[in-house]
């Protein structure tokens, strides 16, 4: 147990990072319960837009739903004859039957728009796999309140604070101020070095104070609560801000290059992969791997980018598996596999699964999203014990 002027400097760090930082934590909190289960939320919100029509009876279509490379390119080919869509930028595939394919354009950013709350919108078409005809569309970055846009929306508030670029920054820093709360909190709580204070340090007490039930409760409580805070801090600091997080791994951990790749020099008149040759080598390096997200080439020297994911991996939906592959020729340019990574590979790929839950299946889910009540537990419990040693004392 720390004692004299080291406890108040903790007590006051503690403090002040709560009291600058606590609406924050508290919003980001509230969004990631919601965002614990955005696709079933969304779904549930635009069947019309993200089920497919006439979906498999019975549970055919909660089955892997495998997509050829040819009907990919046959909808590729049809969007980009439109005047209306042209070529797009991403294409999701369908991971179960009822799924449909989501198309992606990006909208150029407006002139005059500040860099500083710069967001990346994107347009999404949805294809319906079952009949080809668009289902509809929808702005993702776009912030509203329709039933489209809900999810979206929340999602941007709980990583970009709708504030873009400046958004992400402020998301980084208030990671930061959430790691070193967590830390000072759990430091704080360490009792005396005796069996009967270790005891009193696990209990939560009423003995007829409120008082000492809401001081108990928020010091037991963020014991077991601190080691899940540090990793949810952590693994959106990464998410945030990479360029942050990544020195810190790679002091103790190796970490492949993910430096940017182009493809190798052709002539002029070489022609580039279809969007289904480059799916066919993909599947050719992960055979039992299930292709679930296509970046296509913007520039002549971007090689294509393939999103998979292997059976086994911790990641679920689009799994973690990226694969880039030159655009002329088909030859693996770079490849991230979570299974086959260095240490420090494997650690940041559990940093997704962990943040969201899913590494540990349903359970790990409504974890998370029960666990994300928790900033406004030790809001309002950590304001009541503040505001309460602010009050004078009445005189007897």
């Amino acid at each position: 147990m720390i004692k004299g002027r080291v406890r108040r400097l903790f007590k006051t760090l503690h403090l002040s990072i709560a009291l600058v930082f606590g609406v924050i934590f508290v919003l980001l909190g509230l969004t990631g319960t919601v965002i614990a289960w955005l696709p079933e939320l969304d779904r549930a919100l635009n069947p019309e837009l993200l089920v497919a029509s006439q979906p498999e009876s019975g549970d055919e279509s909660t089955l892997p739903f495998r997509v050829t490379p040819q009907r990919v390119q046959q909808i590729i080919d049809t969007l980009s004859q439109q005047p209306s869509y042209g070529k797009p930028s991403q294409l999701t595939l369908p991971e179960t039957a009822d799924d449909v394919y989501v198309v992606s354009y990006k909208i150029p950013t407006e002139k005059g728009t500040s860099d500083l709350f710069r967001s990346d919108v994107t347009r999404q078409v949805m294809i319906d796999p079952k009949t080809d005809e668009i289902k509809g569309e929808r702005l993702w970055g776009q912030a509203g309140l329709s039933k489209t846009q809900l999810m979206p929306t929340i999602f941007y508030l709980h990583r970009y604070l709708l504030l873009g670029i400046t958004g992400k920054t402020i998301s980084g820093i208030t990671a930061c101020a959430f790691l070193i709360m967590a830390i000072t909190g759990l430091i704080l709580w360490f009792p005396r070095a005796e069996f009967s204070a270790l005891c009193a340090a696990f209990r939560i007490h009423y003995a007829g104070s409120m008082a000492r039930l809401q001081v108990s409760a928020h010091r037991v409580l963020g014991f077991f609560a601190a080691p899940v805070l540090i990793v949810l801090a952590f693994s959106g600091l990464y998410f945030n801000q990479p360029d942050w997080t990544l020195p810190v791994v790679k002091r103790v951990m190796t970490v492949s290059k993910n430096d940017k790749v182009t493809n190798y020099p052709v002539s002029k008149e070489a022609a580039m992969l279809t969007v289904a040759e480059a799916m066919q080598y993909a599947q050719d390096r992960y055979p039992t791997a299930r292709l679930s997200r296509i970046v296509l080439p913007k520039k002549s020297s971007d090689p294509y980018e393939i999103r998979a994911r292997q059976p086994t991996e911790i990641q679920e939906n689009d799994g973690a598996t990226r694969i880039k592959i030159d655009a002329y020729s088909g030859q693996i340019l770079q490849v991230r596999d979570p299974l086959r990574g260095t240490s420090g590979d494997v650690f940041l790929s559990w940093m997704f699964p962990l943040h969201s839950g899913e590494a540990f299946g349903l359970l790990g889910r409504v974890f998370i999203s029960l666990f994300g009540l928790m900033p406004l537990f030790f809001a309002v419990t950590g304001w009541l014990m503040w505001h309460r040693k602010r009050k004078p004392s009445r005189s007897l």
